[in-house]
């Protein structure tokens, strides 16, 4: 969390007017976790502190004479050179006096720097105003060196709260004269001056960064003692010699190369040592990579490409023959399998007609008549619109009486075909006839229409 995200313009959001427990607008954050565990003699309690400066960039222990007690977080003024500076508590209690034994720091060494107070608002003030002066005149000292012609790289500036001090912290190959661009430096910013020189991977932790694995560089997070690293290590480890892979941003090689170092110098130990030739028939066999995850041994003959992988017993045994004078008449390479199966090399299957589709044919018809019904209802010109609209006004009388459905047929049937004749009849029949009634009729005798239509019920028989 940065402090970007607060919005109260107080040091170190959370929006607690500088309490920040987090630390995390610091890097090389510490996380307290001795802080609330109790303690059977608080005189006992470890009465350092320890106080970053530029946001993690510098940590230095003070001693707290006086009787408050500081949060992490909390802004505090320290003792400087010729002045004071301000500082954040990054660290308190017993995880202090874990630090100071881990870096080799003296806890009751005399020349440990005190603590003066907490930092008040003008003491805040004008810390911001001396932080707001390094960007312009690291601009400035830059220009200077490159006008005085001096083979250094002047990475980071640091002035202390009270703007009486300017640490300049410089990369350079070699020994560089710089007593005239001092002079210079004190006469345009009007501070005394201090170089001090860093090296290359000092500077990359404060200048930051994310690195090939996507994180954050370890210098600028939690790695704070650089050892050193060389190509053996990726030899090692069966890494290609590739320098533009190995190397980080800061030009030197990797210090992840270090990280799984002694996992593989502990697999290695059991492999056989002066194993780097086989004496056989076909000639002699070089050792060309070690592999701990599956404990072989790669050889390779003379005038063949091929590789071929040994267990270690396998080697073993060949070298107690080559020292008795004995060639092998062959390696016995295993068989290694890629993976959790052995690759087959698959045979042809003809699936003509295995593959059915008709369940995407059946939704992909669906979705069409579906479509194209809707197009039909949206569309003011389709001329099936009022013939639908037209058949269901006529077929509503019609099931409603037959007299007036059936139009101009009564009128030339005569008499006989009136509702005096029918009776109940004439409901019936129009009701069993349903769609029959549209189709075009004539006039019929009477003597006709008895057969086609099936005999009334007689309820008064029954």
């Amino acid at each position: 969390m940065g402090c970007g995200s607060c919005g109260t313009g107080t040091p170190n959001g959370c929006k607690s007017n500088g309490g920040c427990s987090t630390g995390g607008c610091n890097r090389l954050n510490v996380h307290d976790w001795l802080l609330n565990l109790p303690f059977s003699d608080p005189e006992s309690s470890c009465k350092i502190v320890e106080i970053s400066f530029k946001q993690g960039s510098r940590k230095e222990f003070y001693r707290n004479t006086t009787s408050q007690y500081f949060d992490k977080g909390d802004y505090v003024t320290v003792e400087g050179v010729g002045g004071y500076d301000v500082g954040e508590v990054s660290c308190t209690g017993e995880l202090v006096r874990i630090q100071m034994k881990k870096k080799g720091v003296d806890e009751f060494s005399a020349e440990t720097k005190k603590i003066l107070r907490r930092s008040s608002e003008r003491d805040i003030e004008t810390f911001h105003i001396s932080k707001s002066r390094e960007m312009n005149i690291l601009a400035r000292s830059r220009a200077i060196a490159r006008d005085l012609k001096l083979q250094m790289k002047l990475s980071e500036i640091e002035i202390q709260a009270d703007g009486k001090k300017g640490t300049f912290f410089y990369t350079a190959d070699d020994r560089v004269d710089f007593r005239e661009m001092i002079k210079m430096f004190a006469s345009d910013f009007k501070l005394k001056v201090e170089m001090r020189q860093i090296g290359i991977r000092q500077e990359a932790a404060k200048v930051g960064g994310i690195g090939s694995c996507g994180r954050e560089l370890c210098c600028s997070t939690w790695l704070n003692d650089f050892k050193s690293v060389n190509t053996t290590a990726a030899r090692y480890q069966n890494l290609s010699i590739n320098q533009t892979k190995l190397s980080g941003q800061c030009g030197r090689l990797k210090c992840c190369l270090n990280f799984e170092l002694d996992t593989y110098l502990d697999a290695l130990q059991q492999f056989p040592d002066y194993a780097d030739t086989l004496d056989t028939v076909m000639g002699t066999a070089q050792l060309i990579k070690k592999d701990i995850f599956k404990n072989l041994m790669w050889y390779i003959l003379p005038n063949n490409n091929k590789h071929y992988p040994l267990t270690i017993q396998r080697v073993k045994e060949i070298k107690r023959l080559n020292q008795a004078g004995t060639r092998v008449d062959e390696l016995q390479a295993v068989e290694v399998i890629s993976g959790k199966a052995k690759d087959v090399e698959p045979a042809f299957v003809d699936v003509v007609g295995q593959i059915s589709l008709k369940s995407l044919e059946r939704n992909d018809k669906r979705r069409r008549d579906q479509e194209r019904s809707n197009d039909r209802r949206n569309d003011p010109r389709d001329s099936r619109g009022p013939q639908q609209g037209q058949g269901n006004q006529n077929r509503a009388p019609q099931q409603g009486n037959s007299n007036q459905s059936r139009g101009p047929q009564q009128q030339n049937r005569g008499p006989q075909q009136g509702n005096q004749n029918r009776g109940p009849q004439q409901g019936n029949s129009n009701q069993s006839r349903g769609p029959q009634q549209q189709r075009p009729q004539g006039p019929r005798p009477p003597q006709q229409q008895g057969p086609q239509n099936p005999p009334p019920p007689k309820p008064e028989n029954e």
